[in-house]
């Protein structure tokens, strides 16, 4: 999922995931209904991310969107569980400096990362919808109006 500068951003505004689960004891191994390849395709542009199966404590992903042939963005992600305990979301797109997110919430089907002091997004959040589908989402505020992104992605064989 890509982490936009605020400047790159098109946003339009949609209602709160509801949460589910806790923080406390949570491990990355419940985060292995990520693991595989995404995708999603618009009209002129096709993104696809991949992640990494849970291990050596952390996850690894990459996202790649190309538009008439060429790659527009692409973004290094890693979720990471320190030896504290605490997990991290760490998002690298298209070449600038990483950005951690803390996990605030983790449940069986959708995980929330936070970061209230980064610019735009604040939140990321993954979602396993009924159907087999993920939902990326980053939310926050911007110029003092609350603004989200859906990434809608379904499972593709990561041959593709």
């Amino acid at each position: 999922m890509r982490i936009f500068p605020k400047r790159t951003l098109a946003v339009a505004c949609a209602a709160a995931f509801s949460l589910s689960g806790t923080v406390r004891g949570a491990s990355i191994a419940e985060l292995a209904w990520l693991k595989g390849c995404w995708s999603s395709e618009g009209k002129e542009r096709q993104t696809t991310e991949q992640w990494l199966k849970p291990g050596g404590e952390n996850m690894l992903g990459v996202s790649r969107t190309i538009a008439r042939g060429k790659t527009v963005e692409f973004e290094f992600m890693q979720i990471w569980e320190e030896e504290n305990g605490e997990i991290f979301f760490i998002a690298q797109p298209s070449g600038q400096k990483q950005t951690r997110f803390k996990l605030s919430t983790i449940g069986s089907r959708e995980v929330v990362f936070e970061n209230p002091t980064h610019d735009f997004p604040q939140r990321v959040i993954y979602r396993l919808v009924e159907d087999g589908s993920l939902l990326g989402r980053i939310e926050g505020v911007i110029q003092g109006k609350k603004k989200t992104v859906d990434f809608p992605m379904k499972r593709i064989s990561c041959d593709e």
